[in-house]
């Protein structure tokens, strides 16, 4: 008989949740409660492979008793709370929020946020012509990937993969402070000259598309990517006896990248260089 491992059972906490009642496992988060019940919230810095940042705050809701708006990727549901997700604070903080990111950084590439923009009635103009931009041009120093940080949020996502969350090589970091703080490598090097390893883990977290592969942005600048045509094939790395699951998405019958799910208990969305980028062998012509 084969032992099937089980998790330590958790204890149910129970809540109210926009007037109704809600029972999660302990220790989870307002966001999944939401989640659980079907309810859209917004996120941009959250991801279901890092720890929170807390770093856009699209995701806030309204806590019974509490001073501030709550992260609801990171507050943990505790017995007796009482939350709401659709309150007016916490819409107007929404959208005050989506108008600060869409008027200071390209948002053309981010999922939904043209949707969200427009739900919560955002107008990112009301700023005037004057509100200060990011303006940096792409980034095109490989083959791999192009950093584009005109649509940099500064979420961290990138920070924390290439971090100490995941590859542990701390190629990149956050320099400078205020609206000059930005994504950099050690001593804002060029990207073939620092640590980096190409292992694209940062592409895979990134949430806006700053950080892209280089054929998808060859492909966007050409007005060629068609996600709505892309096919989706899981198969296995065979560079290693690791086993890594791959997720080739093909549009006209070639490879465009390749990603991992990240509920894979073995790569959690991780990959290395060859794992990720090793594809172009397949349909070399020369």
């Amino acid at each position: 008989m084969t032992a099937i491992p089980l998790g330590v059972p958790r204890r149910l906490v129970e809540f109210t949740l926009d007037g109704r009642e809600a029972r999660v496992p302990e220790g989870s988060t307002i966001l999944d409660a939401c989640r659980a019940a079907g309810k859209d919230i917004l996120t941009l810095c959250q991801g279901d492979t890092l720890a929170p940042k807390n770093a856009c705050r699209v995701c806030v809701v309204e806590v019974e008793g509490a001073r501030t708006l709550a992260p609801a990727c990171s507050r943990k549901a505790e017995a007796g709370m009482e939350v709401r997700t659709d309150t007016e604070r916490a819409r107007h903080s929404r959208k005050v929020v989506l108008e600060l990111l869409a008027s200071s950084v390209n948002l053309s590439t981010t999922p939904r946020a043209a949707e969200w923009i427009k739900e919560y009635e955002a107008k990112p103009d009301r700023f005037g012509p004057d509100a200060a931009r990011v303006d940096e041009e792409p980034r095109v120093d490989n083959d791999l990937y192009v950093r584009d940080y005109d649509k940099c949020i500064l979420c961290y996502k990138c920070v924390d993969a290439c971090g100490d969350q995941w590859q542990n090589t701390f190629a990149i970091s956050v320099v400078g402070r205020g609206f000059d703080a930005r994504i950099a490598v050690e001593h804002d090097a060029p990207l073939t000259d620092s640590a980096c390893v190409y292992c694209g883990n940062c592409v895979e977290v990134c949430p806006t598309g700053a950080l892209s592969f280089k054929s998808e942005f060859d492909m966007r600048a050409a007005g060629t990517w068609n996600e709505a045509e892309q096919t989706e094939t899981t198969t296995v790395c065979a560079y290693c006896g690791v086993g890594c699951n791959l997720t080739l998405h093909v549009q006209d019958n070639e490879i465009v990248k390749v990603t991992s799910p990240h509920d894979n208990p073995v790569t959690h969305g991780n990959l290395c260089i060859k794992g990720r980028f090793g594809y172009q062998h397949v349909q070399n012509r020369d």
